[in-house]
């Protein structure tokens, strides 16, 4: 018996692997070379296409196509309807499946409804894109970003809360009282 739950209406494709506790709901479809890891939600109307990876809890709302050359690490969120690309320059009539380009989101970010994010791309820890932006560059761990193109607006603890920094460049996170220091514009969380 799997580790897992599907929806009788999903798709499993043979040849991928899900982990341990992994929810898959209705009219999902997950293809053959992906990985999902251990905990994850995979919403309703769902694609994990060929060579995807997802980390574990992993959390994918309604209405997502994660296309192959994504790479989501621990704790990503996917909010609903957001889009990955992996072509730049798509052409119906043109096949460029060699041409794919890689996108990394990496741990605890967080992506909300409706956003795109261009292949190629990489998504830094704990980062929380705004519903609608759209990615077309690097985003830096902690940084909030909005609009289209996305730009940063400031930057947030990995409780999800807008970190507000002193003179000395450092700011506590209202919920965890964690400590994080801003210097050569990037932050970093220390004791």
């Amino acid at each position: 018996m799997a580790g897992y739950f599907a929806h009788e209406t999903s798709v499993i494709d043979s040849g991928c692997t899900i982990g341990e506790g992994t929810k898959i709901w209705h009219f999902s479809h997950i293809m053959p070379g992906c990985v999902i890891g251990e905990r994850c939600n995979i919403g309703q109307n769902v694609v994990v296409s060929p060579g995807v990876t997802l980390g574990n809890n992993v959390k994918v709302q309604n209405n997502v196509s994660i296309y192959t050359g994504v790479l989501c690490e621990d704790d990503v969120f996917l909010g609903p309807s957001m889009v990955f690309t992996n072509i730049t320059n798509p052409r119906s009539a043109i096949i460029r499946r060699d041409q794919y380009e890689e996108t990394l989101v990496k741990k605890g970010a967080s992506i909300g409804a409706n956003a795109t994010v261009v292949c190629g791309n990489t998504i830094g820890e704990y980062a929380l894109i705004g519903a609608g932006a759209v990615i077309t560059k690097e985003v830096l761990p902690f940084a909030l970003v909005v609009g289209n193109p996305a730009k940063q607006i400031g930057w947030v603890s990995e409780y999800g809360h807008r970190l507000r920094f002193d003179e000395t460049g450092i700011a506590i996170c209202p919920e965890s009282n964690d400590k994080y220091k801003l210097e050569n514009g990037k932050v970093s969380k220390f004791a």
